[in-house]
């Protein structure tokens, strides 16, 4: 038996049974403020052809208000000092347009399933309000997560036996918010931004020579187009993202001190032809995204309430971002990803083993990942993300935590046998899954953050609490939430 499985690559079987397993758990809806927004560019510019949300916020706002919860009505619907109005006499939308996009093949055939099931006399309202549409694009998240996944564990798997690879994905995707950002959290741009940087580091790995210490930088304008296009996509998904763009950018300058030290001038200019192609492609992937900008904010640039919240300050005539929550992000006591998401600390350590594998690769990782922890400190006022389940804004780092703790497994299996490693694997993701529970429908004052008090006693009162909501976690799960 152990022979059979060492010969067949089962580490996508797996993930696609677990990930269909758990989708009945699922809760396709949109209810809050930044769900509302990323849906509303899809909704009106297919079905209004512009970008006035009004009807769009007025629509999601009015079932906030029948549920008693008035919160997008108060985000969306009504202006205020923190939250402006553009001058373009627009209503403002802080969220970028990535996500519509990519939802966009959803919510088509969405549309195009109502139209043939009226013919037929169903009698759907074809309003791009009505059920189908909201699962459609719930479902389209999913997918992304799903694909995103397969592709993070290809990436494993470069570095770690498929065991390793397939133990490090799934403990990550259980044990840390992306689970609940796939299946209860859905229309959230979280799984979509995963799966395109997922895919760009396969597309960019792919095009190197060997690992990365041995590689010159060069790869064909065929991957530098798709680099280009994915990174434009990246950007228009989640705006911070773009910190991400580090870690080409960090090789593209070793490659380029290399070549010149050697004088490579031939290597030098195929870097600069190449480079020229990513960064034209990538400019021409934004068009959208900036005309979106223009359209709403009547500048090419993102709402004054984004760039309100980032803490800057003027060093002479150059403002430079500062980011004074940097450790507070990892290690406050309420809020930090490390306390909400333990695994992330053995993920992150499990880098100096892949050091060992590839140097280059596993130190531009490391800088992705300080880039996105940067950003979120420099969110003066919302760097603690109160009343979201978990650290969210590092789901997207995702691959870079599963290529961490593949190499530690890796590491670590022929020295201490699969059962501990196992027994670990399933206490990070008890320890998320009660979080979950906690958060949902346990003890609902966790949305504002972790409270330590009490916490190990309502950790082990989960499962009973679990048992005792079974029928609506199963059947009935808007019992557990509002707006639904």
């Amino acid at each position: 038996m152990r022979a059979f499985l060492a010969s067949r690559e089962f580490g996508p079987l797996v993930i696609v049974l677990l990930f269909a397993a758990l989708l009945p758990i699922s809760l396709p809806r949109i209810a809050l403020s930044d769900e509302v927004q990323y849906y509303a560019y899809l909704r009106s510019l297919y079905f209004d052809h512009d970008l006035d949300f009004y009807n769009e916020y007025q629509h999601f706002a009015a079932i906030g208000l029948r549920n008693n919860d008035p919160a997008i009505f108060n985000a969306l619907l009504r202006p205020d000092a923190a939250n402006p109005n553009p001058i373009t006499g627009k209503l403002r939308n802080v969220a970028p347009v990535g996500s519509a996009l990519l939802w966009a093949p959803g919510f088509v055939l969405a549309d195009l399933w109502v139209q043939a099931a009226n013919a037929f006399g169903a009698a759907i309202p074809r309003d791009g309000f009505s059920r189908p549409y909201i699962v459609a694009v719930c479902m389209m998240s999913a997918l992304y997560s799903l694909l995103g996944l397969l592709l993070t564990y290809r990436l494993a798997r470069i570095y770690a036996g498929q065991i390793p690879a397939l133990l490090a994905t799934l403990t990550v995707f259980l044990a840390t918010p992306l689970v609940f950002y796939t299946y209860l959290a859905m229309a959230w741009s979280h799984a979509n931004g995963f799966f395109l940087f997922a895919l760009f580091l396969t597309i960019w790995l792919r095009g190197r020579a060997g690992n990365l210490s041995h590689s010159d930088g060069r790869r064909h304008w065929s991957v530098w187009l798709a680099l280009g296009v994915v990174a434009g996509l990246m950007v228009m998904t989640r705006e911070q993202l773009g910190l991400l763009l580090l870690i080409p950018a960090f090789e593209a300058l070793a490659a380029y001190i290399g070549a010149l030290r050697r004088r490579q001038w031939a290597a030098v200019r195929e870097l600069i032809a190449g480079h020229a192609v990513f960064l034209g492609v990538f400019l021409l992937a934004l068009t959208p995204q900036l005309a979106a900008y223009w359209v709403l904010n009547g500048r090419i640039g993102p709402s004054t309430t984004v760039g309100g919240k980032l803490a800057v300050v003027n060093l002479g005539p150059l403002p430079v971002l500062v980011s004074p929550r940097f450790f507070d992000t990892l290690l406050d006591p309420a809020h930090g990803a490390f306390l909400w998401s333990p695994i992330l600390v053995v993920a992150l350590t499990g880098l100096i083993w892949l050091f060992r594998r590839d140097g280059p690769l596993a130190l531009l990782l490391l800088v992705g990942f300080l880039g996105q922890v940067y950003i979120n400190g420099a969110f003066g006022t919302t760097w603690h993300l109160s009343g979201s389940f978990g650290f969210r804004r590092l789901i997207e780092c995702t691959p870079i935590f599963v290529l961490g703790l593949a190499a530690l497994l890796a590491w670590l299996q022929p020295r201490l046998g699969w059962k501990p490693l196992l027994a670990g694997a399933t206490l990070f993701v008890l320890w998320n899954v009660g979080l979950i529970a906690q958060w949902t429908f346990v003890r609902p004052e966790l949305r504002k953050g972790l409270i330590w008090d009490g916490m190990l006693y309502y950790q082990l009162q989960v499962p009973l609490q679990v048992l005792g909501r079974l029928h609506d976690i199963l059947f009935n799960r808007c019992r557990l939430t509002t707006n639904c």
